[in-house]
């Protein structure tokens, strides 16, 4: 009842436009929101979400979650519809008693953030507040609803047919450069000299997915070198003193750094339909390159060597490659989240994208972040235009991580 007194009081003035202003800087950050999850007209709406995003930005990182629980709590479906709804249902199971149900149990919350996404670049703040909210870890606790909600609605707006591939190259807006220097996750990009070499010779390539009501803001990036075979450490690609190849004469294209823009997009999936569109672009461009491979990093190795083994951290320093490799084939085939996924997130990735774990290179990256993380470890996986469908069809169905020919006659001696 307060809140529909809330409603009511803040409708009426709003149904008087030279009120609105002064509305919007008394009411509270609830009662906007209240009063866009039921507002009809289009241009007080479109007022509410303006006055709440603004509100929003100003709110420090505490009164932001307090906020976003206010919202879980109080624009969460009505437990008394949706109780009429399902025994409606399960007593007649018609069309109309479906389609009712089906509106019960979404969230009003849903309409909000519709609503709110009416503003000037409000699309940009919404993903801002899944960041916000998956910063706090509650996302699996008691805001598991609203972050439930974001999800649906962002992987809606943030579906392949919106999204724009673009090649990053050296002559690219500066703000651009930035970005891309500043999001890089996987091997730090120290200043501008690095970010030339990575991006000015003609053997590298940069991809990246741009959103068209975020033209400024790269979504996931993917750098790729053009190389003949794959390289068997970090530091033939990244090196200062490299020989520049012609990518005429390569045959192979090895991604070897592909980084989310947007903590708030975590869980959204384009980074597969990215290399996807990547791997289309080289093959036209390039008619000799046909293998597709990555080198990537281990960033889970080590805490289960330390946590799950029996196997010294401090030793392992001392083993030869083939020890540890057979310990890292372990990790790969045996280590298993609570779902039976692998515990390698970079692994998750790639073997439900349907790529095949195709080598592993002990000692390829020596820098401090790769040595804390894999003890220096990598690996390469392989997309195999033949077998990808199958392999991803596999990995859905159970999980199976799938290996070389190589790979495989190793994997026969491994034991859990």
């Amino acid at each position: 009842m307060v809140l529909v007194g809330l409603v009511d009081r803040l409708r009426s003035k709003f149904g008087d436009r030279r009120h609105a202003a002064a509305v919007t800087s008394r009411a509270s950050l609830e009662e906007l929101s209240v009063a866009l999850s039921s507002s009809k007209g289009e241009a007080s709406g479109v007022a509410l979400a303006v006055a709440i995003i603004d509100r929003y930005q100003t709110l420090d990182d505490p009164s932001k979650i307090e906020y976003l629980s206010w919202l879980c709590q109080s624009l969460a479906p009505d437990p008394q519809r949706l109780d009429a709804a399902t025994r409606a249902y399960l007593h007649d199971p018609s069309e109309s008693n479906i389609i009712e149900l089906s509106r019960s149990i979404e969230a009003p919350r849903q309409e909000f953030l519709r609503r709110l996404n009416q503003a000037p670049g409000a699309t940009s703040v919404i993903v801002g507040m899944r960041s916000d909210l998956l910063a706090t870890g509650r996302h699996l606790g008691d805001l598991q609803g609203l972050d439930a909600d974001l999800v649906h609605l962002l992987t809606s707006w943030f579906n392949r047919g919106f999204l724009e591939m673009r090649s990053i190259t050296w002559s690219a807006p500066a703000d651009i450069l930035e970005r891309i220097i500043a999001y890089e996750a996987v091997h730090e990009i120290a200043d501008w000299d690095e970010l030339r070499r990575r991006l000015l010779p003609e053997d590298r390539r940069c991809f990246a997915f741009f959103h068209p009501v975020m033209p400024g803001e790269p979504l996931v990036f993917v750098e790729v070198a053009l190389t003949s075979g794959t390289p068997r450490s970090i530091s033939e690609i990244l090196s200062s003193g490299r020989d520049t190849k012609d990518p005429f004469d390569a045959n192979t294209a090895t991604f070897y750094s592909i980084s989310n823009c947007q903590p708030g997009l975590s869980g959204v999936s384009f980074g597969n339909f990215l290399l996807k569109q990547v791997v289309q672009d080289l093959q036209r461009e390039f008619p000799g390159i046909n293998n597709f491979v990555t080198l990537s990093p281990v960033p889970g190795f080590a805490n289960w060597v330390a946590n799950e083994t029996d196997v010294s951290v401090k030793e392992i320093h001392t083993w030869p490659e083939e020890q540890l490799r057979q310990l890292s084939l372990r990790y790969f085939l045996h280590a298993r989240r609570a779902d039976g996924s692998p515990l390698d997130p970079v692994a998750r990735f790639h073997l439900r994208n349907g790529a095949a774990l195709d080598a592993v290179m002990p000692a390829a990256n020596p820098s401090k972040r790769s040595e804390s993380e894999s003890f220096g470890l990598m690996v390469s996986y392989r997309y195999d235009a033949k077998h990808i469908e199958d392999r991803h069809e596999h990995y859905i169905a159970d999980h199976t991580v799938a290996l070389s020919e190589a790979l495989l006659n190793e994997a026969k001696q491994i034991r859990p």
